[in-house]
C-alpha cells in the first residue's frame, strides 16, 4: 500500500490493513485517525507511541492473532503470510529442535498463561528456542513488559512492510 493510498483510503479499509500489523482495533483507529501523514517516519512515530500506550488487555488480545513459534500460520491473508515469513528461520529445524520448541511453548504457556511471542524475523530455530527457554526465568511482570516490546517490534516491522512497497510484500526482508 502506498502512503498516498493509506492517507486517502476509507477509514475501514485502512484500519483493516493496520490490524494485520497489530490485531488491536483501538490501535488501528488511533493510527488511522492521524492521517494524512507526510511520510513513513511520521506514521511510524504515531504508531509507535500508540503501541507503547497499549494496556496488557490489548496486548493479550493481539497475542491471539499470532501462531506459536514453530507453527505455520494458516490462511492466505497478509497477516498469515507475514507470520510465515517472520518465522522462516524455523523452516529448516530438525525434528529434535521442533519437539523442543513445542515443549518450550507448552512450558511457557503453563507458566505465563499466554502465548510465547518473540520478534522472530531473521532469527533461526536454535536462537528462538534459546529465547523461549531464557524467558521462562522471568517473573510475570517482567515477561509482560518483554511481550509488549516484542509485539511493538513486530507491529512496526509489519507497518513498514505495509507501507514500504506498493503491494506491502517488502521484498527486502
Amino acid at each position: 500500500m502506498r502512503l498516498e493510498d493509506f492517507n486517502r483510503g476509507p477509514a475501514e479499509v485502512v484500519e483493516r490493513e493496520l490490524t494485520a500489523c497489530c490485531a488491536v482495533p483501538e490501535w488501528a483507529r488511533a493510527v488511522a485517525a492521524g492521517r494524512p501523514y507526510p511520510d513513513l517516519a511520521s506514521v511510524l512515530d504515531v504508531a509507535d507511541r500508540a503501541l507503547r500506550a497499549l494496556g496488557w488487555d490489548e496486548v493479550a488480545r493481539a497475542l491471539a492473532a499470532h501462531p506459536r513459534i514453530g507453527e505455520r500460520a494458516a490462511g492466505a491473508g497478509r497477516e498469515a503470510a507475514w507470520s510465515r515469513r517472520e518465522q522462516a528461520g524455523v523452516d529448516g529445524a530438525d525434528d529434535s529442535t521442533r519437539a523442543a520448541l513445542a515443549e518450550a511453548n507448552r512450558a511457557y504457556e503453563r507458566r505465563f498463561g499466554h502465548l510465547f511471542l518473540v520478534f522472530a524475523n531473521g532469527r533461526g530455530d536454535v536462537e528462538l528456542l534459546a529465547a523461549a527457554r531464557a524467558r521462562l526465568g522471568n517473573d510475570p511482570a517482567t515477561e509482560r513488559a518483554v511481550v509488549h516490546e516484542e509485539l511493538r517490534q513486530i507491529a512496526l516491522l509489519r507497518l513498514r512492510r505495509l507501507l514500504d512497497t506498493a503491494d506491502g510484500s517488502d521484498r527486502r526482508s
